[in-house]
């Protein structure tokens, strides 16, 4: 949701939102002009609680030691239901009192600027929706699963929950520079699929990561990837792609690295990058900091 290139995106807002609405995620609903809506509790089927107790106890028995404890503390201290799609109204109770977020139903994809505008605001819009059977450890459009197990834990996390508001006010600003490809990589990158390094080793941050079975173990595991240190600049002139598992992840060493690599002014840093080369999503260049170089070969989803 968001993250989408601007002058693509009216047709694919008005395609995906017929896809929506045809496959009745829309149906009853009321619609806000900020794109949410309320959360449908009763239009959840028993397939669909069965797949959240599914999905929740996989991962819940294989992070630990994979996922970073501010993860694993966030999920503890929402103590989010495991044998059902969780409540939005609830999760955000303790979400409140933690760090002032909330998390706010949608139907799917949101025009960027709603999408940067409630992150500014600490709302973190959640697809309400959860996957088939068939889409259990992969779906390129994020569902309730990714969106609330994978996302909310971490906004537990006081500097973890100030960044993600940071990055919301920094994409409205990138919009009116015409700068969101660049934005929208470090977002890919650190949010999405981040790794951090501690004292016990490399661990998971990332949402993309921790709501996939596969990707949990590819991630840390596998010697297909290149590993690399955090750096601003060469994340945001790094493609990504949405079909495979990744061929690079940005390991950063805290949090605070990150929020304070991310607190300055961007816009003399899109006019600097604006004009250099960009790198393929496999690239090792000179100055990484190499942390693990990948073997080259193609990730398959598994």
């Amino acid at each position: 949701m968001g993250l989408s290139s601007p002058a693509q995106f009216q047709g694919t807002l008005t395609s995906k939102l017929k896809e929506q609405f045809d496959a009745g995620l829309l149906a009853g609903q009321a619609l806000h002009a900020d794109f949410t809506m309320a959360q449908p509790l009763a239009r959840y089927t028993q397939a669909d609680h069965e797949i959240w107790r599914a999905l929740y106890d996989q991962q819940a028995a294989m992070l630990p030691g994979r996922a970073c404890d501010a993860f694993l503390q966030g999920l503890e201290t929402l103590g989010m239901a495991r044998d059902h799609v969780p409540d939005f109204a609830e999760l955000n109770e303790r979400l409140m009192r933690a760090t002032g977020w909330q998390v706010v139903a949608v139907p799917g994809l949101v025009p960027d600027e709603v999408f940067f505008d409630h992150l500014a605001n600490r709302r973190f819009p959640a697809s309400w929706w959860m996957r088939t059977p068939a889409q259990m450890d992969y779906l390129q459009e994020p569902d309730c699963f990714h969106d609330v197990f994978g996302h909310v834990p971490m906004l537990i996390n006081p500097v973890f929950a100030d960044y993600m508001q940071a990055y919301g006010r920094g994409g409205l600003k990138a919009q009116k520079l015409g700068a969101l490809d660049m934005l929208a990589r470090l977002y890919w990158y650190t949010v999405e699929f981040g790794l951090i390094r501690t004292h016990a080793g490399l661990r998971i941050y990332g949402a993309g990561i921790v709501s996939s079975k596969s990707e949990s173990i590819y991630a840390l595991d596998d010697t297909r990837p290149n590993r690399l240190g955090f750096d601003l600049r060469r994340i945001m002139r790094t493609h990504y792609r949405i079909d495979t598992f990744q061929k690079t992840y940005f390991v950063i060493d805290s949090f605070d690295q990150l929020f304070d690599a991310t607190r300055p002014d961007f816009t003399p840093l899109y006019a600097e990058l604006r004009d250099q080369r960009e790198f393929a999503a496999e690239a090792i260049e000179d100055g990484d900091r190499v942390l693990h170089q990948g073997t080259g070969q193609e990730p398959a989803l598994s």
